[in-house]
């Protein structure tokens, strides 16, 4: 699904393209690798900053056991 990005209020030309979009309103970011880093959650933040979105999910299957994390747009972030 295509997301619109807003910069300062203005919506871009530019589109985010989601993994997945559950709901209408939760990002979900799927990776295959063996560790999640503070720069995966950091790519999902900017991705909720960038839309209207409040809520993501990261999953990780790249590790024995699933991984996530999931990230909330802080309520001061525009």
């Amino acid at each position: 699904m295509e997301l619109a990005i807003y910069y300062k209020g203005e919506k871009l030309y530019k589109y985010y393209q989601a993994d997945f979009v559950c709901y209408d309103k939760i990002i979900v970011e799927l990776k295959a690798l063996s560790e999640l880093t503070s720069q995966h959650e950091a790519q999902v933040l900017n991705y909720l900053k960038a839309t209207a979105f409040e809520l993501g999910l990261l999953i990780n299957f790249g590790q024995t056991s699933l991984q996530y994390k999931r990230i909330l747009k802080s309520n001061n972030s525009h």
